[in-house]
């Protein structure tokens, strides 16, 4: 079968592997990781290309990144060719040293961030290469997310944002959720396609009649389609949250204010909640700059941005 053409936006989210042929190694020694964490370090700032995850293994790599104005195959293109490049002379050898094209997948941000980050980040674990999370490892960016090194093209305040609002906090949540997905295997964030985007069978057919797939993508069917008819993640944002905010506010006699600063009264809630809905699914603006506004978690405007579609759908309220 013919191989897809690659999917790449400005603004979207990866998750690349890349392979070492025949599943032979591509680092014989840290002189070759640190080469390539050098490398790759210098592409991603020279290509102002976000980078959230990424962890050396023996015969292959994970990477989470953003695409910026650089393509994606142009990126890779520089790191991988000159990987290649150096490896085969310092080690006397010829011929390709990765497995065919790397791998890319394209990703929902807002459902997939978090659970790639600890996906990523747990592979040297997961590989016996440490023993225990505690143990350093200098060729992965959990440590940058846990404040032990520094990598300036790493971008730590970004991923910490979902997962509290101080560092301390976040980092301890963070810790908390590598651990819990220890043990828990998501085939899912290895590849796109229709079970893996939707999880089982029992949800496929759920959605018969409405959902769309493509291997290249993980996410929803909302997701697939945009992108498919090339619309990045990152959309135009069409209202802003202060209209959106004052929209939401008015509907249930509240201030603005009011809905920023929050409370537990029930039209409190609501607004807040029906807020984040139009927010992120019809507003265009992404969990963490909703929680940002609103001086929550990512993870909470999630929750909110459920309740908030039943409020709606129950009450009546269109975008």
């Amino acid at each position: 079968m013919p191989r897809h053409a690659r999917l790449d936006a400005e603004g979207v989210l990866h998750h690349i592997i890349v392979r070492g042929i025949e599943r032979r190694a591509i680092f014989r020694d840290d002189t070759d990781r640190d080469r390539f964490v050098e490398r790759m370090g210098r592409v991603f700032s020279d290509t102002s290309t976000p980078c959230y995850a990424w962890a050396l293994l023996g015969n292959h790599v994970h990477l989470l990144l953003r695409t910026g104005l650089t393509p994606l195959h142009t990126v890779m293109a520089r790191i991988l060719t000159g990987h290649a490049v150096t490896f085969n002379k310092r080690h006397r050898r010829h011929g390709p040293l990765f497995q065919n094209r790397y791998k890319s997948i394209l990703c929902q941000e807002d459902a997939y961030l978090t659970e790639l980050v600890c996906y990523i980040h747990l592979n040297p674990l997961r590989a016996g290469i440490i023993k225990d999370l505690g143990e350093p490892y200098s060729y992965s960016g959990h440590g940058a997310l846990m404040g032990g090194v520094s990598h300036p093209w790493q971008d730590v305040d970004y991923v910490l944002r979902f997962y509290g609002r101080t560092a301390k906090t976040a980092r301890r949540v963070y810790l908390s959720a590598m651990e819990s997905r220890l043990h828990t295997k998501r085939p899912d964030l290895t590849g796109g396609g229709l079970l893996r985007s939707y999880g089982s069978w029992e949800e496929i057919k759920k959605a018969e009649g409405r959902i769309k797939s493509d291997e290249r993508i993980l996410g929803d069917s909302a997701f697939v389609e945009r992108i498919l008819a090339g619309q990045p993640r990152r959309v135009t944002e069409v209202v802003s949250l202060d209209a959106l905010a004052v929209r939401a506010s008015s509907l249930y006699g509240i201030t603005v204010d009011n809905l920023i600063n929050g409370g537990r009264r029930s039209t409190l809630v609501k607004a807040r909640s029906l807020f984040c809905y139009f927010a992120v699914r019809h507003g265009g603006h992404s969990m963490a700059g909703v929680a940002s506004f609103l001086n929550m978690t990512p993870p909470a405007v999630g929750y909110a941005v459920e309740r908030g579609e039943r409020i709606a759908r129950e009450e009546g309220h269109a975008f």
